[in-house]
């Protein structure tokens, strides 16, 4: 071949890769979030996160599984999800689950009910229906089987309902694994709120709600379990003068709303389920962990763990100094302007 021949096909080759570039691998955590969203305004808040990290390009959240029942949940992750930008995640929801409507406040229901000054709704939506949406541990197995192997972080701040189900499938036209292989082979990290470790006679209350589930889950879940106990989250209070001083950006926020109809004004709010999440996306840096082990749960939902070198249970610890730490990063992650705001604050 003559050199002028092979400095041609070097300039075209050179040309065509210059101007196609390889794509770049995807680096975000694949994340699928669990929630009694409408329970405590805690699993708002950490919503919120939720879609903070989206805007960051640090998670894909594959899903928003619910496990509180009625309409009104689904209706107001609804609005979360269009408020932030993000009115593409799929959602799946619980039927026959846990009996709390009348446990709390359904700041969920007062948020779907708000109206503007001219009568119509106060917050957009994007779906028409919710009573349609698919079951949660089916839809599991829908966008688990899609996934490559280990990849997938379950973050549940609310019952085990959703994940006990999951286990229990069989095969089916997505996958022909049962529900405990698939989640061996797609799931790296089931990171929970659940659970008490310094008082045996305290009963959580994500627990208590389905005791058969959580006991399931905790003691036969195929992975490991990373949970962030009633004591961490009682100590780490969001605090009232952030949601009545640090929102002056927009007019009106599912958030603050939420919070405000929750509980009479001012008051603190423990974070537990934010603190799931945290390690969840950032790891570890803001916790002790503890010794690996096992966790069981009791007839009456109360739980313990066990230490033991050959288990893959451990629970989340913190200081004074760490708790103080981790208040302050919620304040400025969730008092920022989500991306879908910036335009039109």
């Amino acid at each position: 071949m003559k050199p002028g021949i092979v400095f041609f096909l070097i300039t075209v080759l050179f040309t065509v890769f210059s101007c196609h570039p390889a794509p770049q691998e995807d680096t975000r955590l694949k994340v699928i979030l669990e929630t009694d969203i409408g329970n405590d305004v805690d699993d708002a808040l950490a919503m919120d996160m939720l879609h903070k990290y989206i805007d960051a390009e640090e998670i894909d959240v594959l899903a928003i599984m619910i496990n509180k029942n009625g309409e009104a949940p689904a209706e107001f992750t609804d609005i979360m999800d269009t408020w932030y930008g993000h009115s593409d995640i799929p959602i799946g929801i619980v039927r026959n689950g846990a009996d709390c409507e009348t446990d709390a406040v359904n700041y969920a229901k007062a948020v779907c009910g708000m109206k503007d000054s001219s009568g119509k709704p106060a917050f957009s939506r994007s779906l028409d229906s919710y009573s349609d949406l698919p079951d949660a541990h089916l839809l599991y197995r829908e966008i688990l089987a899609g996934q490559p192997d280990s990849s997938v972080v379950i973050v549940s701040i609310g019952f085990s309902t959703n994940l006990a189900r999951l286990m229990e499938t069989g095969a089916d036209e997505f996958s022909p694994l049962t529900g405990k292989e698939l989640v061996a082979s797609k799931v790296r990290l089931l990171s929970t709120m659940a659970g008490c470790f310094n008082n045996p006679e305290l009963c959580e209350y994500n627990v208590v709600k389905d005791i058969p589930a959580a006991k399931k889950v905790f003691e036969e879940w195929p992975g490991k379990i990373v949970t962030s106990p009633f004591e961490v989250g009682i100590d780490i209070l969001y605090p009232a003068s952030s949601i009545e001083n640090d929102f002056g950006w927009t007019a009106l926020h599912p958030v603050v709303e939420a919070y405000k109809s929750y509980l009479q004004m001012p008051y603190d709010r423990p974070t537990w389920d934010l603190t799931a999440l945290l390690y969840a996306v950032e790891g570890g840096s803001m916790f002790t962990l503890s010794p690996a082990g096992r966790i069981t749960v009791a007839e009456n939902g109360s739980t313990a763990f066990t230490p033991d070198p050959e288990g893959n249970r451990y629970y989340l610890i913190t200081d004074e100094e760490q708790n103080r730490s981790i208040v302050d990063h919620f304040v400025k992650m969730i008092s920022s302007v989500p991306e879908s705001q910036k335009t039109e604050n």
